[in-house]
């Protein structure tokens, strides 16, 4: 009897722990690169940085948004979203949901400073076969939103200057986000020992660029596989620690993702809560 009773408890702790296992790996989804599917394409897909506030309200509201559409329902489809403001991160965002052809994302925060803001959203769908054949379709899109916060006047977002008020911030912003910035990855170069010489640069806010624009000596085949494998690592290693909770964000900067001049491989070099990462893509012939 104790032998039945022992048998059927360890088959419900069978049951209970895969059931665990099982709602975990939902919650944490990630994205995984598949061949590009030429039959299903996004009919859209944006971000959006907005002030959502009265101009004379402190602090500061803005709204973030990151939605996609899809031209068919699919396996799989997820929105992840990365936001900085003056070079360092603000807010990482990612929802993903079985069967549907679209997804939409919006995240509300206050701010106080003067900020140049900077969102980038890669925009993922996998597509289910016959006989186990599974595509992926992938789009970037991006947003940047000035925001200019005097204490004579009231806030100002811009995205382009319309006047000298706002040229004169976009300025101040642009140059204090360019030495900051400059200034961290000469760190991260200096700590991995790295020759830029080796290297063509590109900030990850910045990749979004090279949806239609293929990457230096690559193929638009080659360009897209590349970007696909590169935020499958970015998702798996930057986005879920940075929306753990325990994660101070401000610590870091964005990404700078180095693509190598003999297209043998890539990095991309960032820091989180203090420490310094680098990560190697190899690039297949």
């Amino acid at each position: 009897m104790y032998k039945w009773l022992f048998s059927i408890l360890f088959l419900l702790f069978i049951t209970l722990a895969s059931f665990i296992y099982f709602e975990h790996t939902r919650s944490i989804q990630t994205i995984t690169y598949f061949p590009i599917d030429t039959n299903t394409s996004f009919t859209t897909a944006s971000t959006k940085i907005a002030l959502t506030s009265e101009k004379d309200q402190q602090p500061y509201n803005i709204s973030w948004t990151s939605q996609s559409k899809s031209n068919k329902q699919v396996y799989l489809r997820q929105d992840a979203s990365i936001l900085f403001a003056n070079g360092r991160l603000k807010g990482v965002a990612s929802k993903w949901q079985e069967n549907t052809d679209k997804i939409y994302l919006k995240k509300e925060l206050s701010c106080e400073n003067s900020s140049y803001f900077q969102a980038i959203s890669f925009h993922y769908g996998e597509v289910h076969y016959p006989e186990d054949e599974i595509k992926s379709i992938q789009q970037m899109s991006h947003d940047a939103l000035y925001v200019a916060n005097s204490p004579t006047v009231p806030i100002e977002p811009f995205s382009t200057p319309q006047n000298r008020f706002t040229a004169e911030w976009k300025e101040k912003l642009d140059t204090t986000t360019k030495q900051q910035l400059i200034y961290h990855w000469n760190e991260l170069m200096q700590h991995f020992q790295i020759a830029s010489g080796d290297y063509h640069s590109i900030p990850l806010t910045s990749l979004y660029l090279y949806n239609e624009r293929s990457l230096p000596a690559m193929s638009q085949a080659q360009t897209d596989q590349i970007i696909g494998k590169l935020w499958e690592g970015l998702y798996k290693n930057y986005i879920i620690p940075a929306t753990s909770g325990t994660s101070q964000l401000e610590s870091s900067y964005i990404p700078l993702v180095l693509v190598a001049k003999d297209r043998t491989h890539l990095l991309v070099l960032f820091q989180l809560d203090g420490k310094k990462e680098k990560l190697i893509q190899r690039i297949g012939n």
